[in-house]
């Protein structure tokens, strides 16, 4: 009989351990793939900046693009990972994950290759789980970077960049956008698809830079009226902005605890990054309605197909801080009201003087504090991470919250590009910005064999 009682022992150990092998595989590959749909919001930016270009000007943009994305890679492991682990109760260097201190996290952890230069195949999921947070990163700064189109340097672009998606969104998220974060334990703040740690810091940092960069050459006449300076190929933009659509789906599902990992709250479902309880088919409901809310909302206020594609992305961030709580009824209801408020904040940025050229400030900075504000007005009430006793989500957090974003977007963004501007390292001179930036930077020519010039292009 206690042979019999082995056996059963170690056939049920041996399952097991198969199990605990077959999930932590499942979890790798769910990560990774992630990564490669995150990388279309990059796809997607890349097109949607280039068709908003105008023809001279063409693969600036899309260098500036590329070049985001491939700095951000090595910044992000060197420095913007250890911020996320060191400094979530504020800034503190001993406070680190599982314990340790953030630097002993950053060499020993998020590196665990890195003492003996080879892969570390005890370790299943640091490394996909880093590879999301990376695609997070470049993700603020194509938010940035379709803003400034046409008349940024190169130089100043990537050191903007780097500061932007290594450490300002970073440091949000540290606070925010973790467990142990000290908005979420002291004011039970609530960013489930970060409307305010990534988009609300892109969009505010984006603005900084835009007070000091400037308008384009010919935005603005002598009266202050703005001028429409049409990007080259719509239906470019518009492809973009789909392709952004398709990216969120992995963005939004790297926003997912996987169940079972030594790093996850529950051993039997998914998880939000608080360890609150989610699921797929909650997020599957809620990002339609969003897309589907934000487009209509735009077209209810104007009929341009521009501000009716930027309405689908818009109406996903209006609800993505509370994605995980929203009937979804209530995610379309608040991402029409962010497809409304779009073309009129867009209006007011305008008639400031401030030249976006794509609504950078307006969809992810304007619509970002709309979806971090939202939660508090429509979703009170909920645990803000998991266990007794814990704060609830209210809107006096939200609006803290809030803030706290858009400062940590708007100062360092106005600050570093104020230094940039001092030392000539922001924007181009002038007679490179009127012949065009492929001519004098890149060079090549975006259509070598010609296309007949729009007359935005004539005209400037």
């Amino acid at each position: 009989m206690e042979e019999q009682i082995a056996e059963l022992a170690s056939q049920i150990a041996a399952l097991e351990a198969a199990n605990a092998v077959g999930n932590t595989v499942f979890a790798e590959t769910y990560y990774y793939l992630t990564i490669p749909l995150m990388i279309l919001i990059h796809v997607g930016f890349l097109a949607y900046e280039m068709g908003a270009t105008r023809q001279k000007n063409v693969l600036t943009s899309g260098v500036k693009n590329i070049l985001a994305f491939a700095f951000l890679v090595p910044t992000f492991y060197y420095f913007g990972w250890f911020v996320y682990w060191a400094f979530p109760t504020g800034i503190d260097f001993s406070a680190g994950a599982m314990g340790i201190s953030g630097w002993d996290y950053a060499m020993d952890v998020a590196n665990p290759a890195g003492a003996v230069m080879g892969p570390n195949l005890a370790d299943n999921a640091t490394g996909v789980f880093w590879g999301a947070f990376t695609l997070f990163a470049a993700t603020t700064a194509s938010i940035m970077s379709g803003a400034v189109i046409e008349r940024i340097r190169l130089f100043g672009f990537c050191i903007l960049a780097i500061v932007l998606g290594s450490f300002a969104w970073v440091v949000g998220a540290a606070w925010g956008w973790h467990a142990d974060g000290w908005l979420v334990t002291k004011f039970g703040y609530h960013d489930f698809g970060a409307a305010g740690v990534v988009h609300t810091v892109a969009g505010f940092f984006a603005l900084g830079v835009l007070i000091n960069l400037g308008p384009r050459l010919g935005k603005y006449n002598s009266d202050g009226s703005a001028n429409n300076l049409a990007g080259h190929n719509m239906p470019l933009t518009m492809i973009g902005l789909m392709t952004i659509i398709v990216g969120f789906w992995g963005f939004l599902m790297a926003c997912l605890i996987f169940p079972g990992e030594a790093w996850s709250w529950s051993a039997t479902e998914f998880t939000t990054i608080y360890g609150t309880p989610m699921t797929l088919s909650a997020l599957t409901f809620n990002i339609l309605m969003g897309f589907a809310g934000g487009i209509i909302g735009a077209w209810f206020i104007t009929r341009d197909p521009f501000w009716m594609m930027s309405g689908a992305l818009g109406g996903i961030i209006s609800c993505a801080a509370g994605l995980d709580v929203y009937w979804p009824p209530m995610a379309f209801v608040i991402a029409m009201i962010g497809g409304c408020i779009m073309p009129y904040a867009a209006r007011v940025i305008e008639k400031m003087g401030i030249d976006d050229a794509v609504g950078a400030v307006t969809v992810h900075g304007v619509l970002g504090v709309w979806g971090v504000l939202a939660v508090g007005i429509f979703a009170a009430g909920y645990p803000a991470t998991q266990g007794e006793g814990v704060a609830l989500t209210n809107f006096t957090g939200q609006l803290i919250g809030a803030g706290v974003m858009v400062s940590l977007g708007f100062f360092p963004g106005y600050i570093l590009s104020l230094l940039l501007r001092m030392f000539g390292l922001l924007r181009v001179g002038r007679t490179a910005e009127l012949v065009g930036l492929d001519r004098t930077k890149v060079p090549a020519s975006a259509y070598p064999e010609g296309i007949a010039p729009s007359p935005a292009y004539d005209a400037h």
